[in-house]
Parts: C-alpha cells; sequence; structure tokens
C-alpha cells in the first residue's frame, strides 16, 4: 500500500554523517524544518547503488537550496559504511558524501516503508516528505533500473510550487512554467494555451 497522504514511518537509528562519524538520526527531528528526500538502496559495494550515491552528493547543494535534506538507507552497518565512504571512487567507493548513510541492520526502516524484499534487502525507493513529516511522493524502483536525481528534483519544485502558490503542476512541468487552478476552467484554460505542447 502506498504512503503517499501518509505520516512518513518515523525511525532512529545510527548514521554515518557527512564528517564520518556515526550518530543517531531520527527522522522527527527534521520535521517542521526541512523537507526530505530520503532514499533506500539494495547493498553497500555493489553496482547500480554507487551511481545513485554519488549522484545525490554532486547535486547536494541542489537540494539544500530548496531546504531539503537528502537521507540514504540501506541495510548495511555504519561499519560498512564508513569501509565504502573510506574506499576511493576510482576502487568502486563513494568517498567522503556530503549526507548521512543510515544503517537499517534489523531492517525495521525498509520494512516499514514498504520496500524490502524477501531475500532481505531494499528495493530502490524514493520518498518525497514535507515539513509536516507526511509523504507526498514516492517511487520504487526494480534493482537494475538507476533512479534520476533531476526527476526527484523536478518533483520538490513541484510540491514546492503548489504548495506557494494553490495550483497544480501539469504533465511534464518544470520550475518556471505555469501551472493551473484545480478547476474545470483552469484545466481549460490551460489547455487552450498548452495542449500541443504535452
Amino acid at each position: 500500500m502506498s504512503l503517499v497522504q501518509q505520516p512518513a514511518p518515523d525511525f532512529k537509528a545510527p548514521a554515518v554523517m557527512p564528517d564520518g562519524k556515526t550518530k543517531d538520526l531520527s527522522l522527527s527531528s527534521f520535521k517542521g524544518k526541512k523537507y526530505v528526500v530520503l532514499f533506500f538502496y539494495p547493498f553497500d559495494f555493489t553496482f547500480v547503488c554507487p551511481t545513485e550515491i554519488l549522484a545525490f552528493s554532486n547535486h547536494i547543494a541542489d537540494f539544500e537550496a530548496r531546504g531539503v535534506q537528502v537521507i540514504g538507507c540501506s541495510i548495511d552497518s555504519a561499519h560498512v559504511h564508513r569501509a565504502w565512504r573510506d574506499t576511493p571512487v576510482d576502487q568502486g567507493g563513494i568517498g567522503a558524501i556530503k549526507y548521512p548513510l543510515v544503517a537499517d541492520v534489523n531492517k525495521d526502516i525498509a520494512r516499514s516503508y514498504g520496500v524490502l524484499l524477501e531475500g532481505g534487502m531494499a528495493l530502490r525507493g524514493t520518498f518525497l516528505i514535507d515539513k509536516k513529516g507526511v509523504v507526498r511522493q514516492e517511487t520504487i524502483n526494480d534493482l537494475p533500473l538507476g533512479r534520476s536525481i533531476e526527476e526527484q528534483l523536478r518533483l520538490v519544485d513541484a510540491l514546492q510550487y503548489t504548495e506557494e502558490h494553490g495550483e497544480v503542476c501539469p504533465a511534464g512541468w518544470n520550475k518556471g512554467k505555469a501551472g493551473m487552478k484545480a478547476d474545470p476552467k483552469g484545466v481549460a484554460d490551460f489547455l487552450k494555451k498548452n495542449a500541443a505542447k504535452l
């Protein structure tokens, strides 16, 4: 069952922070302060995973400019997270990434978000959580399918646009484009101008 429109399951777990130190991190600590993009990945020291982790890190300034805290999570321990950070990128490591990696060793977090497979690893789930702690968007990819960081940023922009303007975001909406009123006249006006461009 989807978590969209539901309170994001809270957690408190060890996390390896951007400075390389381990401390307990709770999701609820961001409530009322920041949006959160929480993403799950199968395992450290694997294949698609480092490309996604580095892509999020390379775009961290874009997320921070939007008031978003990025958090990665897998079932690996904090010790394994640190070892992966300490492995050079050109040897399959991730280096000193710029956001926390949560250690979900008991698998409770992945289970509560509905991404845990029977074999014990997590699917590539991504959850956009608003400042009230509510899940507003989720995407779950199968193991071979890497996610798009640009799409995640677009979805953050769309959520923030609807909160600020009270309008909805049509297909293909990007920051700077027009939204539309969520009523019959609003959709008619929008389609009159934009239907051929969709």
